[in-house]
C-alpha cells in the first residue's frame, strides 16, 4: 500500500467516524423538531439533550480531521471541492455553529419562549446541516466536481438529482441512527415508554430508509452513471452487507434488543460510506487524477501518517472513555 493510499483510507475512516457520530447527533435534533408540544414530547427532548450532551462538540473532531487530511494529503481535490462547493459548505458550517450555539444557549435560558425559539434554530439546524452535507457527497461523487479551481457549476454542482437523494438519505440515514442509539438509552435510563417511542420512529424511519435507496437506483442510473457502475460493480459487495446489516438492526429492534440492535446499524452505514470510496476508487473526483497524482509530495503524506497514528493514540482511547463514562448511567438518571 502506497502512502496515498494509507492516507485515503485515514480520510474515509474519519469520515465513517462522523457519519456515525456526528450523523447521530444530527438525527437526535431531528427527532428534537419532530417530539411535538406534548408532556411526552418535553421528556424526549430531555432524553436527547442528556444523550448528546456530553459528546456533541467532540464528535465534530472527525469532521475537522477529516478536512485537514484532505487539504493537506490531496490539495488539489481540496481546492477543487471547495471552490465548487462553497456555498453548501458555506452552510453547513452555518449551521454547525448555529446548532451548536443554540444548543449550548437553550440549557441556560429559562424563558419557555427563548428556550422554544433556541430549540427551533438547534433543530432546524440539524436537519438542514447533514442535507447539505449530503448534497455535496452527492455532487462530489456524481463527477459534478471537475479537477480545478472553481472549474464546476455554483449551483449545479449541488442543486441536482443525485445531489438532492444524498442530501435526503443523510438526514434520513442520522435519524434513523439516532432513534437506534436513543431507544437503548432511554432504557438504560428506566424511560421504557420513550424507548418505545423511539424504537416506532427507528422501525419507521429503517422502512422508508430501504424504499429511497431503492427508488435511488433509478436516479444514480440516470444521473451517476459512474458511480451506479462502480456501486454495482467492485462496491456492490459493501451495499450487499449495508442491505443485510441495515435488516438485521430492524429485526432486533423489532424483537426490543436495543444493545444488540447498535453494531448493525452502524456498520449499515460505514458500508455505504466505504461503498461510494470503493466504487470511486482510485479517484477522489470523478474524471479527476488517480490518488497518486492528486496527492501531496511523499514527506508530507508520510509526515502526515504519523501525525495521524500519534493524535489516534491518544484522540480514540480518550474519546471511547468519555463514552464508556457517560454509557454508566442507570435507571432513573435525571433527564
Amino acid at each position: 500500500m502506497t502512502a496515498a493510499q494509507a492516507l485515503a483510507v485515514v480520510l474515509w475512516l474519519a469520515v465513517s467516524c462522523y457519519a456515525l457520530l456526528g450523523g447521530a447527533d444530527f438525527g437526535a435534533g431531528f427527532w428534537d423538531l419532530s417530539a411535538g408540544r406534548s408532556a411526552r414530547g418535553d421528556r424526549m427532548r430531555a432524553r436527547i439533550e442528556h444523550s448528546i450532551g456530553p459528546v456533541w462538540e467532540a464528535n465534530h473532531v472527525w469532521l475537522i480531521f477529516a478536512l485537514v487530511v484532505l487539504w493537506t494529503g490531496f490539495p488539489s481535490a481540496f481546492a477543487s471541492i471547495a471552490s465548487t462547493m462553497y456555498v453548501p459548505l458555506t452552510a453547513v458550517a452555518v449551521g454547525v455553529i448555529l446548532r451548536g450555539s443554540a444548543f449550548a444557549f437553550r440549557k441556560a435560558v429559562q424563558e419557555p419562549a427563548s428556550r422554544r425559539a433556541l430549540g427551533w434554530v438547534f433543530a432546524a439546524a440539524s436537519v438542514l446541516t447533514p442535507f447539505f452535507l449530503g448534497a455535496v457527497a452527492g455532487g462530489i461523487a456524481s463527477g459534478r466536481v471537475p479537477p480545478g479551481v472553481a472549474s464546476g457549476s455554483v449551483v449545479g454542482s449541488w442543486a441536482n438529482p443525485t445531489s438532492w437523494l444524498g442530501g435526503t438519505m443523510a438526514v434520513g440515514t442520522c435519524a434513523w441512527l439516532a432513534a437506534v442509539y436513543l431507544t437503548a438509552d432511554a432504557t438504560r435510563a428506566g424511560e421504557d415508554d420513550l424507548a418505545e417511542a423511539f424504537r416506532a420512529r427507528a422501525l419507521a424511519t429503517g422502512v422508508a430508509l430501504g424504499a429511497l435507496a431503492l427508488s435511488g437506483i433509478a436516479v444514480l442510473h440516470a444521473d451517476a452513471p459512474v458511480l451506479f457502475g462502480g456501486l454495482t460493480g467492485r462496491g456492490l459487495a459493501c451495499i450487499a452487507v449495508s442491505a443485510a446489516a441495515g435488516l438485521a438492526s430492524l429485526g432486533l429492534l423489532w424483537r426490543r434488543r436495543y444493545v444488540l440492535a447498535r453494531p448493525p446499524a452502524a456498520l449499515a452505514v460505514v458500508a455505504v460510506v466505504w461503498g461510494w470510496g470503493v466504487a470511486q476508487y482510485p479517484r477522489l473526483l470523478v474524471g479527476g487524477p488517480s490518488l497518486e497524482a492528486a496527492a501531496a509530495p511523499g514527506p508530507t503524506l508520510h509526515a502526515m501518517l504519523w501525525a495521524s497514528l500519534a493524535g489516534a493514540l491518544v484522540v480514540v482511547p480518550s474519546l471511547a472513555w468519555l463514552f464508556v463514562l457517560f454509557g454508566r448511567q442507570g435507571p432513573g438518571a435525571p433527564p
